[in-house]
């Protein structure tokens, strides 16, 4: 069956399904509905936890081998599986097999990018939706993200002025990460009280730190040695690197978008604007990449965020933060 996240927690308290999938491009919204079926499988006793990166590394052998030798143990246990890119490739039939019969000692998480069509009409996707759960996760649409986060602030127990709200809207441009850390933050600073412009610029400067907004801002412009420094800063701290990443992977792909095809002789302001980028600090830090980078650089530092993404998950020996300085040495070079 297919669900929404709304719908999740009520259908988590009528049992546990053998398998979910969740899918979409908002990390923050996939990450938590990923926690609330974690969260329900606990507390079924499904303990124990193995994860898979479905890249072209994995032995879907191993996997299977896995799902095989579960009956022989008497923990129950998750199985998480991420698909970077949406598609199982060669592990549909493993997955195939594993539906037609459930084992009851197992829980799956498939936790995927947005599925296309495609995807979708393909015999593993179909048996998924009967024997398990697909919640796909839609981002917030522009002109409700300000609602969106008044509400997240509700939630957490802050109040914000409506100049406030209008502020924070336009330096997060829709980022639900971002956004969710900057909530957390701004609890810190105002200890219950009601938020406004002021605080808002107080808590930034009290703060006394860098923030993922800046970094994709000097990475974007090429000033390596002060995106080094920033870099530094936020590993230090303890930063998730999902947050500016999600950033930093819209603004390349929309760099991209304007190097390729039709859009190569178009004016890069006019093509910003366009697309949504209204913000003057953004916009100036785009029509600078827009000129110095080439489409080759561009795919490399595209190709570095899923490096980025997989070490942040745990799926690799380096450091997130090391891709990141490579993504800085990269992006700085002149072509």
């Amino acid at each position: 069956m297919k669900t929404n996240p709304g719908q999740l927690p009520q259908l988590l308290r009528k049992g546990l399904a053998p398998v979910y999938l969740i899918s979409g491009d908002e990390p923050l919204l996939v990450q938590e509905c990923c926690d609330l079926v974690r969260g329900a499988a606990k507390d079924a006793g499904f303990h124990d936890r193995l994860t898979f990166h479905a890249d072209q590394h994995l032995d879907w052998g191993s996997v299977a081998e896995e799902f095989s030798a579960m009956s022989l143990f008497s923990d129950r246990r998750r199985i998480e599986i991420r698909l970077p890119t949406g598609k199982l490739g060669d592990g549909r039939a493993v997955l195939e097999r594993v539906l037609q019969q459930p084992p009851e000692d197992i829980i799956v998480l498939l936790i995927s990018a947005r599925l296309d069509a495609a995807e979708t009409r393909r015999k593993w996707y179909k048996e998924l939706q009967a024997k398990g759960v697909h919640i796909p996760v839609w981002p917030v649409d522009a002109d409700k993200f300000p609602g969106w986060l008044q509400q997240r602030a509700k939630n957490q127990g802050l109040s914000l002025t409506r100049g406030a709200l209008t502020m924070l809207a336009e330096r997060l441009e829709g980022n639900l990460l971002a956004a969710s850390q900057e909530l957390d933050r701004l609890s810190l600073f105002t200890n219950g009280k009601t938020i406004d412009e002021e605080a808002i610029e107080q808590a930034v400067q009290d703060s006394s730190r860098f923030n993922g907004f800046e970094l994709v801002t000097e990475l974007l412009t090429g000033r390596a040695a002060h995106a080094g420094k920033i870099i530094g800063v936020l590993q230090q701290e303890g930063e998730n690197p999902l947050g500016l990443l999600a950033v930093l992977t819209r603004d390349l792909n929309l760099l991209l978008e304007l190097k390729s095809g039709s859009n190569k002789n178009e004016n890069p302001s006019a093509f910003f604007k366009k697309r949504g980028v209204f913000q003057p600090q953004r916009a100036r830090a785009l029509e600078h990449a827009a000129r110095r980078l080439n489409p080759m650089q561009l795919q490399q530092a595209v190709s570095l965020c899923s490096q980025v993404d997989r070490a942040a998950k745990g799926f690799d020996e380096l450091s997130p933060w090391h891709y990141l300085r490579d993504m800085s040495a990269l992006l700085a070079a002149r072509h």
